[in-house]
């Protein structure tokens, strides 16, 4: 019994250990065959446009194609999960944001948690957002701003592009943080025709749809969401200069299924790492609005933890629920 039991237990090592070196030699020889990168937004939105943009860099730099395949729906959580059930192989790959930190708390009946579920790859690069106003609110800086609103509870409407979306949840930080009331306006299409005739009064927003409005004086910019003030807006400040600890931004990166050979992973930051390294790519990345960020794959899962755990207290003060 003992001499068959040796003999279990041999044959269980060397297959534990032929596989281990069959995982290795797989990640050596990676990629054999093209790559997908699963987006959970439709095509021709900003985040389809980096993950393109990236992924055709990227496929240079590996080898092989580089595929962007778009599955919006239930604020990307549809593409998130079709990678968390994906083989962890490197061959599917999501180009995680913002929006899956919010999910976390917003879809409480998630089949997947994105912490745990989701290997940080690399970040790519972060998005300042700024806050706009209609100019016909006598407000010239955010403290203004915040005096006017507070005078006048529940007058002012912020536009977003949908409940649980970026520009709904940095508001409602905003409102977390100063004590003003204002009044969410939902769009399912573009908030800016109703801002600039003064339907809705403010909005937070990504850079690139506003700066002409801004640059034409039809919206004024009080302030940019990063804790420090944007390239494309030099002399716009910092909201956090008004409201201390107030910093809120996108953010876009790629992420695989758990349990994804740490080799694998390595092998993709370092590419991706190098792609938005390149100053002709950066300069394409900052027109767009994001500025790179080039880092560790522990550095990409510590500010997936920290924007999850920052968001879910936001969601829960504004008891925000998903639609």
């Amino acid at each position: 019994m003992k001499l068959a039991r040796r003999h279990f237990l041999n044959l269980a090592a060397g297959t534990v250990a032929l596989s281990a070196l069959s995982r290795i030699a797989a990640a050596q020889t990676y990629p054999t065959r093209p790559v997908r990168i699963v987006v959970g937004v439709p095509a021709g939105l900003a985040p389809d446009i980096t993950a393109r943009l990236v992924g055709q860099a990227l496929s240079e730099r590996l080898g092989q194609p580089i595929v962007t395949e778009n599955r919006p729906g239930a604020g990307g959580s549809i593409a998130t999960e079709l990678v968390v059930r994906a083989s962890p192989d490197g061959y599917t790959l999501l180009l995680a944001i913002a929006s899956d930190a919010f999910n976390a708390t917003l879809y409480p009946e998630l089949g997947f948690n994105f912490v745990r579920d989701i290997a940080p790859v690399a970040l790519i690069g972060t998005t300042p957002f700024v806050m706009v106003i209609n100019p016909s609110v006598p407000a010239k800086t955010v403290a203004e701003f915040i005096a006017y609103a507070k005078a006048h509870p529940g007058e002012i409407n912020m536009a977003s592009p949908g409940i649980g979306t970026a520009p709904h949840l940095f508001g409602e930080l905003f409102e977390m943080m100063t004590g003003v009331d204002l009044v969410h306006v939902p769009y399912h299409s573009s908030q800016f025709p109703d801002l600039l005739s003064d339907r809705v009064q403010v909005l937070f927003t990504g850079i690139p749809p506003a700066l002409d409005h801004i640059r034409a004086g039809k919206l004024r910019a009080l302030g940019v969401t990063t804790a420090k003030p944007a390239a494309v807006l030099p002399d716009v400040p910092a909201i956090t200069e008004f409201v201390p600890g107030y910093q809120a931004s996108g953010w876009n990166g790629i992420g695989a299924p758990k349990s994804t050979p740490a080799e694998i992973i390595e092998t993709l930051n370092e590419k991706i790492n190098a792609v938005i390294s390149d100053p002709a790519m950066q300069a394409r990345l900052v027109g767009m609005g994001v500025e790179p960020a080039p880092g560790t794959p522990a550095q990409f899962g510590k500010l997936i933890a920290a924007e999850t755990e920052k968001w879910a207290k936001v969601v829960k003060f504004a008891n925000i629920k998903s639609m």
